[in-house]
């Protein structure tokens, strides 16, 4: 039987696209509004990757990818999503610790104000640090939007699953061991 996922993280439009180029492997997290009790926690892994584009923007993220971001009135969604990778997600790290967080810059897409705000907002929880392994499909997945994938939350499940048979590693295995390890050090020193 051919492996197939249903479950989908969202995430930015511009964080996806840096993930499936490789350029990075790190999200931050700290749950969206809907979340269970409005903390975050892993509910699925391996995940689809979803993007999303409402709350993109560029004053957010390193010049790099400040560019990249298309903006959208408030509640816009397109009427297809294009669904193009998936990810195991190999570590998660709670980290409360600003000068640890702020050594990760190089590895992830994001200022440091707004790292630093994540921190702030529900200063009593941790911002969560989630290392992915990510798999590109040889050919995107297009399906229609339903009203079930919006919203402020991490997880949601698609009606239908996507199988898995037909996708790559984005970053190959040596590489990615190296990067978790140098990640794995910083975090350690918290």
């Amino acid at each position: 039987m051919e492996a197939r996922l249903s479950h989908a993280l969202k995430e930015w439009d511009v964080t996806v696209n840096a993930l499936e180029k490789g350029k990075t492997i790190l999200l931050l997290r700290k749950g969206g509004i809907r979340e269970s009790q409005g903390n975050f926690k892993i509910q699925y892994n391996p995940v689809l990757l979803y993007p999303t584009y409402e709350h993109q923007k560029p004053d957010l993220l390193q010049p790099d990818y400040a560019s990249l971001v298309k903006s959208v009135s408030l509640g816009w969604h397109p009427e297809m999503i294009s669904i193009g990778s998936w990810a195991e997600i190999t570590d998660v790290f709670k980290l409360k610790n600003l000068l640890i967080i702020k050594e990760l810059f190089p590895d992830h897409i994001w200022t440091n104000n707004f790292v630093e705000e994540r921190l702030k907002w529900k200063s009593n929880q941790p911002l969560f640090i989630l290392l992915l392994r990510v798999y590109l499909f040889s050919e995107a997945v297009i399906i229609p939007y339903q009203s079930t994938y919006g919203g402020c939350r991490s997880w949601i499940k698609l009606e239908a699953s996507i199988p898995l048979k037909e996708s790559k590693v984005v970053i190959e295995d040596n590489k990615y061991y190296q990067i978790t390890a140098r990640i794995r050090q910083i975090i350690k020193r918290s």
